[in-house]
């Protein structure tokens, strides 16, 4: 079999020449950019697109990058082809072209194709396509450009894409060399040549490879993330359908980046920001998490000691019930030690058996302020956004403390606390000392994210800021701005974040994978543990295994929750060799 030629240039994302000017792209994203660079990209066309005198809606990251895979994909399934049967077979079209359409009629249309879609070579360099053709390997440049002359027609009959056609409209083509007609009598061509075995799709019977290059369109017409999914199931469940060596195209990392596009859109999908207006977003549709997939864990439970089913929890919001109190007797009762005895006595009558002190660790300075710039000047700061697990001077610090809780035991009241595993506040001791305990990136996850607001930190060491948008209600970041003001270092560090709304904005992200972050905060427990025998961990769930790599380092195709995390994700093996034991059952071993 005569060996394929080699390839001029790695694959291209196709866009028009006239895209290319209107919105200034230089260089079109080739094999092995990242998403960061294609959201780059989004930015650079959405900016165009806002500012133009009749605006168009801005072109989501996800599905540009969805269309560059699909694109991706069609390229190697089609020099897989060639490299399998020869390039016999693709120099047999242009014959079964000039057969139907006249040779010249042909080598315009191939000629006109590079010029108004030109490869990167050619845009930069100002080659006529012509020259372009002729010069070096002629052969091997003739066939790469026939090859994306198929992919422009198979795109542009994608109706999935049409949001994104201005970028390779193929108007003026159509019009000056009637290649529509060329690209669809190609599957006659395929007919009478190698096809591949096994199904494809649905409903298509799988014979002809023209067909197979239709799949994602045809199969699923009305959405890009269908098409990735459809792809990335077909291709991990029946390689053999394709007839082609799946190690040859590298099918397995294919499949992976085919998943990661699905979980980039679902990011985008979510309702996470506000609508017009600056209201709530409409309530998303309420996810079923199953894990099928996933393996099943050990189940190992601690037995209750006896004193614990018999607890009567009494819960006090530590600030609003001390001004309840001063009210009250009509005196100032500002800290812990100042409780009155007699209001331990009615708690104790009553039968309660506990105190749970909500709010009562030193609370994030930064958490009041945003609150004050979003337009609430009598906020306090958060009980969940902590600086330190101290108990708060203004209650008295840990010395008073101490004191209410013999007072309390005297009547058999044990006292209970919160504790917020999952995050600190904005600008913890943590976050000035060890920064490295959080989930950061040292670029912005969004080129679109400004960070020019007021300043947030108190501490000379570093500067703090949260996202612009969040001041006017236009958009919900999930990352917030630190710089190092002695070594000019910038992180984009993670806001809290559940999964289920918005980031807490007042909040930085523990980073769980880090052995050193589980560490620091099962100390943090055990000195917790020490002054207060019953603990409630606000929002435990998001510390399980499954949750943590669901939300942080989701395995392709389970991505989604956190918007730019999915290009983050772990497979599901990696990330338990990284996290080989459930967080909590390390801190109940510890604790017992």
């Amino acid at each position: 079999m005569e060996q394929p030629a080699a390839s001029v240039a790695a694959w291209e994302f196709l866009v028009s020449r006239r895209a290319r000017e209107e919105y200034g792209i230089d260089e079109a994203p080739t094999h092995g950019v990242d998403l960061a660079g294609v959201r780059l990209l989004a930015e650079r066309i959405n900016r165009h697109r806002t500012a133009a005198a009749t605006p168009a809606p801005p072109i989501p990251a996800g599905q540009l990058n969805a269309l560059r895979l699909i694109e991706e994909f069609l390229f190697r399934l089609i020099d897989g082809y060639r490299r399998r049967h020869g390039d016999a077979v693709v120099l047999d079209a242009f014959g079964w072209l000039e057969e139907r359409f006249a040779a010249d009629r042909v080598d315009d249309a191939l000629a006109l194709s590079v010029d108004l879609y030109p490869p990167n070579e050619v845009y930069r360099s100002g080659l006529d396509a012509e020259p372009y053709l002729a010069a070096g390997d002629a052969r091997a440049k003739r066939l790469w450009s026939l090859e994306r002359m198929v992919v422009l027609w198979l795109v542009q009959h994608n109706p999935a894409a049409s949001s994104l056609a201005d970028l390779f409209d193929d108007g003026e083509l159509e019009d000056a060399s009637g290649y529509r007609q060329m690209m669809a009598s190609l599957r006659g061509f395929f007919a009478r040549h190698p096809g591949i075995r096994g199904r494809v799709g649905d409903d298509a019977d799988g014979d002809n490879f023209f067909d197979l290059l239709q799949t994602p369109s045809r199969e699923r017409p009305d959405s890009l993330t269908a098409q990735l999914e459809l792809l990335a199931r077909v291709v991990q469940q029946h390689p053999e359908a394709f007839g082609i060596d799946p190690s040859e195209l590298g099918l397995e990392t294919m499949v992976e980046s085919l998943k990661r596009g699905v979980d980039v859109l679902r990011e985008e999908e979510r309702p996470f920001f506000p609508g017009p207006g600056g209201g709530p977003p409409e309530p998303a549709p309420a996810e079923v998490l199953t894990f099928a997939d996933l393996a099943e864990d050990e189940q190992r439970f601690t037995e209750d000691r006896d004193w614990m089913p018999e607890l009567v929890l009494l819960a006090k919001n530590t600030l609003v019930w001390l001004d309840q109190l001063t009210r009250a007797w009509e005196r100032p009762i500002h800290r812990l030690d100042e409780i009155p005895d007699e209001e331990l006595d009615r708690m104790a009558e009553w039968g309660f058996t506990g105190l749970w002190l909500i709010g009562i660790f030193e609370r994030s300075r930064a958490s009041e302020r945003i609150k004050q710039l979003c337009g609430n000047p009598e906020a306090a700061a958060s009980a969940y956004s902590l600086c330190a697990y101290r108990v708060a001077e203004e209650l008295g610090g840990d010395e008073a403390l101490e004191t209410l809780r013999k007072r309390a035991w005297k009547r058999r009241i044990r006292l209970a606390c919160d504790m917020v595993p999952n995050h600190m506040g904005i600008d913890s001791e943590w976050l000035a000392e060890r920064p490295d305990l959080f989930l950061s990136l040292p670029e912005s996850p969004y080129p679109n994210y400004s960070f020019r607001g007021p300043e947030l930190s108190t501490d000379p060491r570093y500067s703090l800021r949260i996202e612009d948008h969040y001041y006017d209600r236009t958009d919900a970041a999930v990352v917030f701005q630190r710089v190092d003001r002695g070594s000019g270092e910038v992180r984009y560090v993670y806001h809290g974040n559940d999964g289920t709304t918005m980031p807490w904005n007042d909040t930085a992200q523990l980073d769980y994978l880090n052995p050193e972050t589980r560490e620091a905060v099962i100390e943090v427990i055990l000195d917790v543990a020490r002054r207060f025998p019953v603990i409630r961990f606000d929002a435990a769930m998001t510390l399980a295994r499954r949750h943590v790599q669901r939300l942080w380092y989701p395995a392709p195709g389970h991505g989604g929750a956190i918007p730019s995390r999915s290009e983050h994700g772990l497979p599901h093996e990696e990330f338990l060799r990284r996290m080989p034991n459930e967080f909590w059952r390390e801190v109940v071993d510890r604790v017992a």
